[in-house]
C-alpha cells in the first residue's frame, strides 16, 4: 500500500479511538481500489486513483468518510448524508463489519 507520511501524521492528531477507525478506513480504501493515491487538500487526506473519489477528517465526536461523484453510489439504507449534488457523507464512530461491507462497496461504484 502507498501511504503518504502526511496522512499518517494528520491521522496521528486525532484520539486513540479515532486512529483506530482512521486507519481501519484507509486500509479499507487501499484494499478496495486499486492504485490509490493520498494527498492532504483542503487540511484532509483526499483519495484519488487519477480522481478525487473519497476525503476522510475527524471532528471531536465521529469521522467523517466523504464521497465524490455521488451518482454512481447505491444507498437504500440512507446511510449517506448531504444535500449537494456531487458529495455525501456518513458519520463513523467505530467501524463494525456490516459497515465495513457498506463502504468496501461504496468505494467500488465510485471507482468504476
Amino acid at each position: 500500500m502507498n501511504y503518504n507520511s502526511q496522512i499518517s501524521d494528520y491521522i496521528a492528531g486525532a484520539t486513540e479511538e479515532q486512529v483506530i477507525v482512521l486507519e481501519e478506513l484507509r486500509e479499507l480504501v487501499h484494499r478496495s481500489v486499486s492504485e490509490v493515491r493520498e494527498e492532504i487538500k483542503w487540511k484532509m487526506p483526499v483519495f484519488n486513483n487519477g480522481k478525487d473519489f473519497a476525503y476522510m477528517r475527524f471532528a471531536k465526536k465521529h469521522i467523517t468518510l466523504g464521497f465524490y461523484n455521488i451518482e454512481r453510489l447505491k444507498d437504500p439504507a440512507g446511510l449517506l448524508e448531504g444535500q449537494g449534488n456531487t458529495l455525501k457523507h456518513i458519520k463513523i464512530t467505530s467501524l463494525d463489519s456490516g459497515l465495513k461491507k457498506q463502504i468496501a462497496k461504496w468505494l467500488v461504484e465510485i471507482t468504476e
